[in-house]
């Protein structure tokens, strides 16, 4: 951080599975292109270091900012949420809490699942593109490297993440649960984004179905895929309702934000299964009300998860204590970009202090050593730095408070570097 941007605090604002429903989350997820502009009007405004975080459990801004509202109203302008709505849901954490919250949110403790490892791809997307807008800071380049680190450690080291469990998994382990004849059922994905590729995969690894049908906006794309998995048939978006009428079973993974299937996609249909995985929800609602139509959301698909939940419950222990490693060093790193500076300071105050009196001694005393006296000088100095230097590391010291007395004694401007 620069000298003028001190008065700033490192903020994550937002709001995620834990108090809003998926009808909330959808009115304050944040497209891709959103995103983009998001961070945009944040560097032209001055804001030193920002990324942005919107999946389907969660749509968080994490960065410096005065008072975090600055980020709040970047987040309202650019989602269809309302101030109102957000008070209701958001969580604020700031410092320390912020940095902890990001660590939580890597290592899988604040996923919906568990554990659940998807998050990790997605905080790294958000990370690559804040670099790429050039919106991070030296502050959150390092801190972001270490959270990253220890979700490896935790992922490689602990069981939390034991067991396949995650949105589009949980889609799978429904259809196995509820459908008795599932390896026998026509299958239809609509949508492929990460989450539909994931879900296709599953269905063809745990399910051995042979009826499985993939339609996309972008038909290349389709094609692509299915060049990879033969058993899986490609087909055109203009023949998405004709596909509807013949599946028994619809999972809907687009990424728009408006339902994508509507009540006329389904008329004459009198037995299908929706399994909505987007956020916002891309199926309409309404279609609830219709005759033989079940509709499973994403808030839905993670009940089925408990067991699964349980065993991983025993590793947190585990994984707090790899947090703890990780948060310390960057700790560490925090505490010597204030030492530094401070101490320097200092040690620049003492040696003026020094050269004056040596100077002014060596013209008033006869025969005056002044190799003599820059000797014992020096070393006083150096003990004098090395207790401030002890003091500041103590546990029950104020850093802030203790560099800045040091700032007004010496009148001297301290700089983090």
């Amino acid at each position: 951080m620069n000298h003028e941007n001190i008065a700033t605090k490192f903020y994550n604002v937002g709001l995620s599975y834990k108090k809003a429903d998926a009808s909330m989350r959808g009115a304050f997820s944040i497209s891709k292109e959103n995103q983009k502009l998001l961070l945009k009007e944040a560097k032209a405004t001055g804001i030193d270091g920002i990324f942005v975080l919107s999946t389907c459990n969660r749509t968080e801004i994490t960065g410096f900012a005065k008072h975090p509202f600055e980020l709040i109203s970047l987040l309202i302008k650019y989602s269809n949420g309302k101030v109102e709505d957000f008070i209701n849901v958001s969580n604020v954490y700031s410092n320390k809490d912020a940095v902890k919250h990001l660590f939580k949110i890597a290592t899988g403790l604040e996923s919906q699942i568990l554990g659940d490892y998807e998050i990790v791809g997605q905080l790294k997307e958000s990370y690559k593109q804040a670099k790429k807008y050039k919106t991070t800071n030296t502050y959150i380049e390092r801190l972001m490297n270490l959270v990253l680190q220890a979700s490896k450690d935790v992922k490689n080291n602990t069981k939390l993440s034991s067991g396949t469990t995650s949105v589009s998994y949980a889609a799978i382990q429904y259809i196995i649960e509820k459908i008795p004849n599932h390896k026998d059922q026509k299958i239809l994905i609509y949508g492929l984004g990460d989450m539909g590729k994931n879900t296709c995969k599953n269905i063809l690894e745990y399910t051995s179905s042979e009826h499985i049908t993939l339609v996309n906006r972008t038909y290349d794309k389709t094609l692509s895929f299915v060049e990879e998995h033969p058993t899986v048939k490609a087909v055109p978006l203009e023949n998405l309702a004709t596909e509807i009428q013949l599946a028994d079973i619809l999972i809907v993974s687009t990424g728009a934000s408006f339902p994508t299937v509507q009540k006329e996609h389904l008329k004459g249909h009198n037995n299908l299964l929706i399994l909505d995985l987007s956020m916002p929800e891309n199926v309409d609602v309404a279609v609830k009300e219709m005759k033989g139509i079940t509709l499973v959301n994403v808030d839905e698909l993670s009940k089925i998860t408990e067991k699964t939940i349980e065993t991983r419950k025993s590793e947190i222990p585990a994984t707090e204590k790899i947090i703890e490693k990780y948060k310390s060093e960057f700790n560490d790193w925090i505490s010597h970009r204030k030492f530094v500076p401070a101490v320097n300071a200092l040690k620049e105050s003492l040696q003026s202090i020094q050269h004056d009196e040596i100077d002014f001694h060596s013209k008033k005393i006869k025969d005056f050593n002044i190799e003599h006296a820059e000797f014992v000088t020096n070393r006083m100095i150096q003990k004098i730095t090395t207790q401030f230097v002890k003091h500041l590391k103590a546990d029950e010291t104020s850093v802030d408070q203790s560099i800045n007395v040091i700032s007004k004694i010496f009148n001297t401007e301290i700089t983090e570097i």
